[in-house]
């Protein structure tokens, strides 16, 4: 099932970042049940060639790769459609021209395939939030990512990406969102995705590293050396 088709079912859909650039754990997350793969552009270390590989690595998987590029430029928003990208999520976006430039270049480089594409934009900064009902007026836009790590910093508040202050902002601009009649998404983590998707969140984000890291330390404790 692909990514769209889910969300329009009224599910959660479920994106995992898989923090190393390799086709053989992008194929195995692939496997868990998940609907989407994450591919980081803009902090990650992955290749133009690498990309390509995870991509064809979950096209065989049968599961959506959304690529982050380093920025909303055209050239790189087309060089990942090519590289076989089935949806781009654009860093901060903070004005409904730079959510229509998206729109407009995927429309431009594919034409008649473009709607294919999910396209998602994040909302990363107070400007973003506050001009959210501007972004929310653009068509085309498939999913309104809420950052939190960043809207945190541009609040002041660096580091604290799941404080209570921070968390209003990401509740209320999830109301907005739910109530226009969109898809909103975020970050979470095990302990508070719940809480998350009680608030309206139908797309949920997070790293592979941290499920290794959870998943280590529940196994460090599940036995003790009797003497």
């Amino acid at each position: 099932m692909s990514l769209k088709t889910k969300l329009a079912s009224g599910e959660v859909a479920m994106m995992v970042n898989p923090n190393h650039p390799s086709p053989s754990l992008t194929e195995f997350i692939a496997s868990q049940g998940f609907d989407a793969i994450f591919i980081d552009c803009e902090h990650g270390m992955a290749s133009p060639e690498r990309v390509q590989d995870m991509c064809r690595a979950a096209r065989v998987a049968g599961i959506d790769t959304i690529v982050r590029p380093e920025a909303n430029h055209d050239w790189l928003i087309t060089r990942y459609l090519d590289a076989g990208a089935k949806g781009l999520m654009v860093p901060m976006i903070e004005t409904a021209e730079q959510a229509q430039q998206l729109v407009d270049t995927v429309q431009y480089a594919l034409g008649a395939k473009a709607e294919a594409i999910t396209k998602i934009i994040m909302i990363e900064s107070l400007k973003a939030i506050n001009n959210l009902p501007e972004l929310l007026a653009v068509e085309g836009i498939d999913i309104f990512f809420i950052g939190p790590a960043d809207l945190a910093k541009s609040l002041g508040m660096p580091g604290k990406k799941f404080h209570p202050d921070v968390k209003k902002y990401v509740f209320e601009a999830a109301r907005l969102i739910v109530n226009a009649g969109r898809y909103a998404g975020t970050s979470v983590n095990k302990d508070i995705a719940q809480e998350y998707v009680d608030a309206g969140f139908r797309f949920i984000y997070e790293h592979a590293n941290a499920m290794l890291v959870a998943g280590a330390k529940e196994f460090q404790k599940s036995f003790v050396l009797k003497k």
